[in-house]
This record gives C-alpha cells, sequence and structure tokens, in this order.
C-alpha cells in the first residue's frame, strides 16, 4: 500500500431498542476506519452475544438472522484494520472474556507500544492468550487485578499499557468509554432519544440520527449505566496531543471536530498549500478521493481551475488477485484512469494529501504525462512524512518512506514530476485554525513530520 492504512473504528450504545441494528448502522459510517474485519457485542440482560467476521460491515450484517444473533438493549462493535496482530478471524473485535466481576467486552482503537513487553510477562505467569491483538493484553490486566469492582480494575489496567488508544468496553451493567492521556484517539459522546452513544467519529453519530454530546477529554473515563453517566480521571493531567491525521486524511470529510467538518480542514489545507507556492498551470487534479478537499481549496485559492482529471473506480477490492509482474505493473490503473480532455497539452497541478512510498505517485504522474500533459506539478497538503508511526497507524519503517531518505529534488525525480511541493508544518497549523506550530508544547501530535513522539516507541 502506498497511503496510510485506516485504523480502526468503535461505537457502542446503551439502553436502546435495536441496539444491534444501530450498532450496524454507525460502523458503517466508521468503515473507512477499517475494512479487514467487524464484530457486534451485545448483552441481552442474561447472556453475552456476538457476530465477528472477516471483510466489510455490508458483507457480515446484510442479512436479518445476523442481527438476530444480537438481542439486547446494550452493544458495543468494531471495524478492524490490523496495526498489531495479524488479519484472521481470532483477531477480530470486539473481544470478549467472562471475567470474575462478569462479562467484559471491549473495541479498541490504537495501539499499544509496550504489548509485547506486557504479554511476554502475562505468559510467563501462566496466561493463556487466545489471540495475537494487542487488545487481549488489556482483558488480562483486567482479569488479574486484585480490585473488586470492574471500574477499579480497569484503572489498574490502564495504568500498566502505554500508547494511543479509545476504548469502548460493555459489561454486564455498563458501557464505559476511555480515551488515553494524551486524547491521540478520538472518540466522541452522543445521545439518541436518552440512549448514550460512544462513537469514534460524529458521523456515525449522525447515520442513526444521533445528537453530538461532546468529545471524550483525553485521560477520561466514562462509565455509563442505568442511573446515568459518571466522569473519572484516572490519569496525571497531559495536555491533549490527538492526531494530526486525523484531520487530513482519516476521518470521514462529514465528521465534525472542534466545531468544524474535517471537509473544512482539508480545504483549508489546500488554500495554505496555494498560498505558499506559486504554481503557473492550466488545470487543478486533485488525486481521488482524499486529495479533492485539499484540490478545492488550492484551486479557489489559486484561481487556477479544477477538473477531474483523474476517474476513480470503487469496485477494486484488496483481494484482486495479480498474477505476474506484468500485470501487477498495471495496479494503477484498476482505481485510477485519466480523463484526457482536461489533460492533453496542459500544465496540471496534481492535488494529494500525502506521500508515503511515492511509488504511486510515480504512476499517476506517468498516466498524466501519457495523457499529453505539458507538464506535471504534484502539489502534496501536509508536510513530508519522515517518521513511522507506532499509535494505530500502520505507515512503513524509515527506510520505506520516500521522504526519509531524499530531498524533494530526489523525490522529485523519483516520481518523475515536472516539480514537487508540500505544505510547510506551520503552514498546516495555521489550516488548523493556529498561528503556527508551538514547538514547547504542540498542538497535535505530529511525530511524522517532526520525530517529535509524545510517548517513547519501546518496541
Amino acid at each position: 500500500m502506498d497511503k496510510l492504512n485506516e485504523e480502526c473504528g468503535v461505537f457502542g450504545i446503551f439502553n436502546a431498542d435495536e441496539a444491534a441494528l444501530l450498532t450496524t448502522l454507525g460502523l458503517h459510517a466508521l468503515q473507512h476506519r477499517g475494512k479487514e474485519g467487524v464484530g457486534i457485542v451485545t448483552f441481552d440482560g442474561r447472556n453475552f452475544n456476538a457476530v465477528r467476521e472477516q471483510g466489510l460491515v455490508g458483507k457480515t450484517f446484510n442479512k436479518p438472522e445476523a442481527i438476530a444473533k444480537l438481542p439486547g438493549r446494550n452493544a458495543v462493535g468494531h471495524v478492524r484494520y490490523s496495526t498489531t496482530g495479524a488479519s484472521v478471524s481470532k483477531n477480530i473485535q470486539p473481544l470478549f472474556a467472562d471475567l470474575a466481576a462478569g462479562g467484559f467486552a471491549c473495541a479498541h482503537n490504537g495501539n499499544l507500544i509496550n504489548a509485547k513487553t506486557i504479554r511476554k510477562e502475562l505468559i510467563g505467569d501462566g496466561a493463556i492468550f487466545q489471540s495475537t491483538s494487542d487488545t487481549e493484553t488489556i482483558l488480562q490486566l483486567v482479569a488479574r487485578s486484585r480490585q473488586k469492582l470492574i471500574k477499579d480494575k480497569l484503572i489498574d489496567a490502564l495504568h500498566e499499557i502505554k500508547g494511543a488508544y479509545s476504548l469502548v468496553i460493555l459489561t454486564n451493567k455498563k458501557l464505559i468509554g476511555v480515551r488515553d492521556p494524551y486524547g491521540i484517539r478520538p472518540l466522541v459522546l452522543g445521545d439518541l432519544k436518552g440512549s448514550p452513544v460512544l462513537a469514534s467519529e460524529t458521523c456515525a453519530l449522525d447515520i442513526i440520527g444521533a445528537k453530538y454530546v461532546r468529545d471524550i477529554e483525553n485521560g477520561e473515563m466514562i462509565i455509563i449505566t442505568k442511573n446515568g453517566i459518571e466522569s473519572t480521571k484516572p490519569f496525571p493531567k497531559l495536555k491533549e496531543r490527538p492526531c494530526i491525521f486525523e484531520r487530513i486524511y482519516f476521518s470521514r470529510p462529514d465528521s465534525i471536530i472542534d466545531g468544524k467538518t474535517v471537509y473544512t480542514y482539508r480545504k483549508n489545507l489546500g488554500e495554505q498549500l496555494a498560498l505558499e507556492n506559486k504554481i503557473k498551470a492550466d488545470v487543478v487534479v486533485p488525486v481521488l478521493d482524499s486529495g479533492v478537499s485539499a484540490g478545492i481549496g488550492f484551486s479557489q485559492k489559486s484561481g487556477i481551475p479544477l477538473e477531474l482529471g483523474i476517474i476513480r473506480s470503487h469496485y477494486v477490492g484488496r483481494t484482486f488477485i495479480e498474477p505476474t509482474q506484468s500485470i501487477r505493473q498495471l495496479g494503477v490503473k484498476l482505481k485510477h484512469s485519466v480523463n484526457k480532455s482536461c489533460i492533453e497539452n496542459k500544465r496540471v497541478v496534481l492535488i494529494d494529501d500525502s506521500i508515503v512510498r511515492g511509488t504511486t505517485a510515480n504512476k499517476i504522474v506517468k498516466m498524466i504525462f501519457d495523457a499529453g500533459a505539458k507538464e506535471v506539478h504534484l502539489g502534496i497538503g501536509c508536510p513530508p512524512i519522515t517518521h513511522p508511526d507506532f499509535y494505530g497507524i500502520d505507515t512503513p519503517n524509515y527506510k520505506e518512506l520516500i521522504a526519509s531518505k531524499n530531498s524533494i529534488k530526489e523525490m522529485t525525480k523519483l516520481i518523475g514530476a515536472t516539480s514537487l511541493f508540500f505544505l510547510s508544518l506551520d503552514g498546516t497549523y495555521k489550516a488548523m485554525g493556529y498561528k503556527k506550530r508551538n514547538d514547547k508544547s504542540p498542538q497535535f501530535t505530529d511525530h511524522c513530520f517532526t520525530g517529535d513522539y509524545p510517548i517513547s516507541p519501546e518496541e
């Protein structure tokens, strides 16, 4: 893959009619966050019920019999992209365990940087793991806590783990939401006619008609019961540093973060890119789909007209078979084709959200030249990605990140473009509503650009 791969999406609802169906809809809205597996766990007052399968939400829950297996008014759900643990059925979440205190179903978005160390210690003490997911580490720690209440058991476990996480947990009597001390991974609270809802993004609230209440704060745990919502903050207070890529790439354009749609932030990125780079060209062409918002902003600010010079097919899945090298080299054309009438004999500005390895950018630039373009200038709506992520985004290692080992001049030559230009770091912050990056206390987790990791990647 030559893109930042999805994280995961979590959803939970408490005391609602048709809880499983509402969870299915919520997960459908979060499908962009994970396409490898989907699962829902419900509690019907007596039993926990689960359906988990590999593949998309629609594939698993498009039949009434799947929903019929999930009775109850309380539910948690998860869509998965594997950043820790293989893409196999045993790792599909929510993970469930019967503990001494009752059932415990956990859906996790993020990545624990000390999971391997804890896992090794637990296995040495006799623990038996049923998956390779770092999420199971949390279940094991909760099970082994000497505390009596499930809330205190969970707090015990959270003090042992390090990394980025948003958790949605269902027990016999509670729906629990937790966000890591830096708030790297997102989690929001909504309300559906008196039924509390937890979700990774506001788009999952919109699809079921729920109202947005607020974000779960960094380092906050909320406990939802029939008596209401309790908030507690079990960690020392830290400055929030949410992942900047939620605004640049991951979240759906119609989701709202800090009062603005994600589309607005991405359009701002394109406008700022145009302010910083004066390019003489005839047409702006966004790389679909992720470059559209920034492309619109770049076009409007620069005055260069925007055209859909690239057409994307939405019918190419990850399981497409590429049996030979000759066919594999044509793979980019399975997803992207050129609208020649917009390209021929023109100076083209391509706009994309990011460059990871550079292999897809190279193929798209070549396609544009092959369609008759005079010049191809590639603009990127964020700074160069020079460092890998360890908090839930599946990025390559240093050797595979094109920007970590090459200058912009070298990257331009490798990609084959007339020119290559990136948005500055301060420009990225301006697009997010800040004057510039505060180097002493950064407003975001932006280590992919800066190497400034809020939590040292121990493993």
